[in-house]
């Protein structure tokens, strides 16, 4: 019984925490751009297809293979977790045992899984300590995202150290006539075979120990991952499904502009004075993104896929999308109190542009959408970067002098070139081109 209670508080205090964290985190989308979510049928099937299937993860084919399994065995070894929870809730013992043979099934899967990702995580540390992958470095990544990359993987491997120590002592202490062995253990059981020298006594101990400490890594690793990029364990599957799903290229109208030319062309308009006030162009700061493109932000692996295929960042340009997405994170995160706080209209002095994002950055973009298409959780940077471009444009007129050349030239002589309509085809005065063609 003083199991149960400790347990019972001890998942009431994780609870409350989490909901308190995530509460602060998804008011902020309160102050974020609506952006309706259609296609239903299509997100679900680019969710199983890149989410479920991790189809994107295996252009790095031995990296991707042992992610996808990381991935995969949390999904299998989730059920499990949820088991400890009801056994620490109810004082049972393997609850969900008498589901055979699907439990066995099951628990040998997770066993199995559990040494695959204990490997595969020694193996992702070993590329972060020892191997300077180009990708995992960049003047965004601070040794705060370095050290978060390390806690959170560190976290990983005791946790599947615990679960096999626990499934181990479990073999062990299920030693009386009267007690039944629930599932299948094909690693823990080999593992056992180098403790048969323990006590009783020893091997409950052993036993406890590893049950407490993986519930309880559980329950810490579950409030520390919203402060960290590992956040995406929680938030890759749901952003996936509602990313973006036009063609890569596609540049999206913007509804403000589209109304404004209406106006302009409908003759009505001039005698239909409109009472709102004038609408912002672009992006300059956090609350002018969408909802989707915020949970790009939290979503964001800093993997530094998207980067190491930027041209712009490979010719030694200051763009890095990876930085894109990690300052608008910072950012809503820097103003996110004093919005929910005082509402949108406050301003703390500071913008995304000029303080986070330079215009050199946003410049450099060729909105090849190498970056779009690299990412592993489907986050599409060129439509925020072109975003904030508009609103250079639109409400600053801040474009490179070439581009203004062509704005000026679009707008006196209908095309960018700087000719009059009517020179158009003087080129081709001596080839003898019918102009009427």
């Amino acid at each position: 019984m003083l199991k149960q209670l400790v347990f019972s508080l001890a998942l009431l205090a994780t609870l409350a925490t989490f909901a308190w964290t995530m509460r602060k985190l998804f008011n902020n989308f309160k102050f974020t751009k609506k952006l309706p979510l259609t296609h239903i049928p299509e997100r679900i099937r680019i969710t199983l297809e890149v989410a479920i299937g991790q189809t994107k993860i295996f252009r790095h084919p031995v990296m991707g293979f042992l992610h996808a399994l990381v991935f995969w065995g949390f999904l299998v070894i989730l059920i499990g977790s949820i088991e400890m929870v009801i056994d620490g809730l109810f004082g049972t013992e393997r609850v969900l045992g008498a589901l055979e043979p699907f439990y066995d099934v099951l628990i040998a899967t997770g066993d199995v899984f559990a040494a695959i990702i204990f490997i595969s995580i020694l193996v992702f540390l070993s590329r972060r300590l020892f191997i300077k992958v180009k990708r995992f470095y960049g003047p965004e990544m601070k040794p705060v995202s370095k050290a978060d990359a390390n806690i959170a993987l560190s976290f990983i491997l005791f946790l599947m150290v615990s679960l096999l120590g626990m499934n181990t002592f479990y073999l062990l202490d299920v030693n009386s006539p009267d007690e039944q062995l629930s599932g299948v253990y094909p690693v823990s059981i080999f593992i056992a075979s180098f403790f048969t020298t323990l006590n009783p006594s020893q091997i409950h101990f052993w036993h406890e120990f590893n049950w407490w400490a993986h519930i309880l890594l559980i329950f810490v690793f579950a409030n520390i991952l919203p402060y960290s990029k590992h956040f995406h364990v929680f938030m890759s599957v749901p952003n996936v499904f509602v990313s973006r799903i036009s063609p890569l290229g596609y540049a999206e109208n913007m509804e403000s502009i589209t109304k404004e030319v209406k106006m302009m062309l409908d003759p009505q308009s001039a005698f239909s004075a409109s009472t709102e006030a004038p609408p912002k162009f672009g992006v300059s700061d956090a609350e002018d993104i969408t909802w989707v493109n915020y949970m790009n932000a939290l979503s964001c692996t800093e993997c530094g896929r998207c980067t190491a295929v930027c041209p712009a960042n490979i010719t030694g340009k200051l763009l890095s999308p990876r930085k894109i997405m990690m300052d608008v994170r910072a950012r809503m995160k820097e103003k996110g109190p004093g919005l929910r706080a005082s509402g949108s209209a406050y301003s703390d002095g500071k913008s995304l542009i000029g303080d986070y994002i330079t215009e050199e950055e946003l410049w450099a973009c060729t909105l090849c959408n190498a970056c779009a298409q690299e990412c592993p959780v489907n986050i599409h940077q060129p439509s925020l970067i072109l975003d904030m471009r508009r609103y250079l444009v639109l409400e600053k007129s801040a474009a490179p002098a070439g581009l203004n050349n062509a704005f000026t030239n679009i707008e006196n002589n209908g095309a960018p070139w700087q000719f009059s309509p009517q020179d158009r085809m003087k080129w081709a005065d001596d080839l003898f081109i019918n102009e009427t063609v």
